[in-house]
């Protein structure tokens, strides 16, 4: 039997990330929606080089294949990603300031296509001898509008959109593997538990291969809103970046506590009023509750949510909109379970842990990844049956958090399981930074412990290799959040009775030491 797929049916629903652009592009042309350093883009714009990217793309035969971007954080590299998902592949973005040897790491595992770079960063790129595509390039492409429609005919709402790297425990990176729909049930809940419209206006802070960004990008999309990409260096002059949020009357920002525990350290908020900011999320790590009470009472009328959740659930699992008063020594509550996502709190013995009982968070819903690229071992360890019930196969992730549900009925953060931590704003394994630091010459045995206390990672090591030149050797081999923050060189590294490294007497050093 031959089926008719010829005449093409009406598009009612959104089955691709892309139709977020195309709906905007359609009601908003000459709306400006995205704005760096470089000037402003309107959707009209952004559509038309990201189809240009599409077709060149599609030009040198890369399809339903990953493709990496290296470009620094600007409206070009929002381009590149929505022009590797017109022409049908997943995108991943890589660290334009990340060492050249974790970038190899990354790309060895992903095996892109193609490299999507510049002319002021493709001279670095050129030494992965992995095939590139310059944006300028692309940007000289007539736009096959044919192609882009067939791919889009051709893909699912089950087809990868992205993968993003985290830290590996290993010292190899994780890849998580996100799919469209994924990305699209996301946005369906945060526009409604947060509002957003055309009339949203986002701050972005993080990184665009930090999973948090996700919201800020697609949302922008989503709703035909508009996305102000901060500078950087204003993070570091809390005054001058106020000031941005004022020009560019700012109303939304979704930031990691470290930006916002910045600005309320420098009692900046006493000083300079920020009238058109009205949402202020937050995730990423522990949001300290004084530093919170700082902003709710120099900015009173704005809503607060603490958003939680791993690169594998997308973005986010649980929210708490802020609705009552915390004293500076309550913890911030991670709260309830987002929209078409369900949480349980798992016992170690695997049942579901009583109210104020510790136990481990467990995700399962339509944001759930499909798990880490290339990687079956960790995936299987980590995305797993549901421990309630085996009648029939359902996976769900374990986060390796612990929590417990408070006498309110909301969800509290203990810690992490394993040895994994949030560091400024970034997931962490202490165990990639230890792999780095054991493959430089003289050093014999080493061990990273965390001061949650101070927001501190701590070497221990011992060798040859003076803590001077360790400092600069971990630089070619760590991005900046990864690199320790205070280094001890020891004579003996002391081992427990198991004659493993004693990693609870190093923890009990560091906190004697405060």
């Amino acid at each position: 039997m031959v089926i008719n797929t010829k005449e093409k049916s009406p598009v009612n629903t959104c089955k691709v990330i892309t139709d977020f652009l195309d709906e905007a592009a359609h009601k908003f042309p000459e709306k400006i929606g995205f704005v760096d350093e470089k000037g402003d883009t309107t959707y009209r714009e952004f559509k038309f080089k990201a189809q240009q990217i599409a077709s060149a793309l599609m030009d040198i035969g890369v399809y339903k294949a990953p493709v990496a971007i290296y470009l620094s954080k600007s409206t070009n590299a929002l381009t590149a990603a929505f022009g590797a998902m017109y022409a049908g592949n997943f995108y991943t973005f890589l660290d334009s300031e990340m060492p050249i040897a974790r970038i190899k790491k990354i790309t060895d595992i992903l095996q892109p296509q193609c490299i999507i770079t510049d002319e002021e960063h493709g001279e670095l790129i050129d030494s992965l001898k992995l095939p590139t595509l310059k944006i300028e390039d692309a940007y000289g492409f007539g736009i096959d509008s044919n192609g882009i429609e067939r791919c889009r005919e051709k893909s699912i709402d089950a087809d990868v959109a992205y993968v993003l790297f985290t830290s590996g425990s290993t010292g190899t990176p994780k890849g998580v593997v996100i799919s469209h729909l994924n990305v699209i049930t996301y946005m369906k809940w945060s526009k409604e538990a947060f509002r957003f419209s055309e009339k949203t206006i986002f701050g972005s802070q993080t990184p665009f291969y930090f999973s948090m960004s996700v919201l800020d990008i697609f949302q922008t999309f989503y709703c035909a809103a508009k996305l102000v990409i901060i500078p950087k260096k204003l993070f570091s002059f809390p005054i001058e970046l106020l000031e941005f949020i004022n020009k560019h009357e700012i109303n939304t920002i979704y930031w990691v506590p470290s930006a916002l525990c910045q600005v309320a350290n420098m009692h900046v908020l006493e000083k300079i009023d920020v009238p058109t900011l009205h949402t202020i999320l937050f995730a990423g790590e522990v949001m300290p509750t004084k530093q919170l009470n700082i902003w709710r009472k120099y900015v009173p009328n704005a809503l607060y949510a603490d958003l939680f959740g791993p690169t594998e659930v997308t973005d986010i699992c649980t929210y708490y909109v802020l609705d009552r008063p915390l004293s500076n020594d309550e913890s911030v509550p991670i709260g309830f379970s987002c929209d078409n996502m369900d949480v349980m709190v798992i016992t170690e013995d695997g049942n579901l842990a009583e109210k104020n009982q510790i136990g481990e968070l467990y995700v399962r819903g339509s944001s759930i990844a499909y798990g880490y690229y290339n990687n079956p071992e960790k995936t299987a360890e980590s995305f797993v049956q549901n421990p309630i019930h085996d009648a029939y196969p359902e996976i769900v992730y374990k986060t390796g958090d612990l929590v417990y549900v408070n006498d309110h009925d909301e969800i509290i953060y203990v810690s992490r399981k394993d040895f994994q931590i949030k560091h400024m704003g970034y997931r962490i394994e202490l165990g990639e930074i230890e792999t780095a630091v054991s493959s430089l010459e003289g050093i014999d045995r080493n061990c990273c412990v965390y001061d949650f206390e101070k927001a501190m990672i701590v070497l221990f090591y011992t060798g040859a290799l003076d803590k001077s030149a360790l400092r600069k050797k971990l630089k070619l081999l760590l991005p900046k959040y990864m690199l320790p923050n205070l280094v001890n060189q020891l004579e003996e590294m002391p081992l427990n009775l198991n004659g493993k490294i004693d990693r609870n007497l190093l923890t009990t050093q560091v906190q004697e030491r405060r």
